[in-house]
């Protein structure tokens, strides 16, 4: 959210045709997609300690499977960062990435 990589790359960051257009692009997905992430992790992070908490004292199976669940949802809610991101790009920017005005 504060420090995208600076340069435009296919190796890491977040990494779309549209994002990848122009410095403009890119650097609005990285912000806008570092505020889901964020704000998801501040969410996240309580419920996934609490849900540890939970199983405090289980059996070593029992804390892997709430362990692996919890991983689980915490991953399919950041790759779902991708279409609020996505939709969000389309609406700012045209086809060539250049700002609507």
């Amino acid at each position: 959210m504060k420090k995208p990589p600076q340069t435009i790359n296919y190796i890491y960051g977040y990494r779309t045709t549209m994002s990848m257009k122009n410095k403009d692009t890119w650097n609005f997905a990285h912000k806008h997609c570092g505020k889901i992430w964020y704000y998801m992790g501040m969410i996240l992070l309580p419920l996934s300690i609490s849900g540890m908490l939970f199983c405090m004292g289980s059996e070593v199976g029992t804390i892997g499977t709430i362990g692996g669940i919890l991983l689980g949802i915490q991953t399919l809610i950041l790759i779902a960062s991708i279409f609020p991101t996505s939709i969000a790009l389309h609406k700012q920017f045209d086809k060539d990435g250049k700002r609507k005005n």
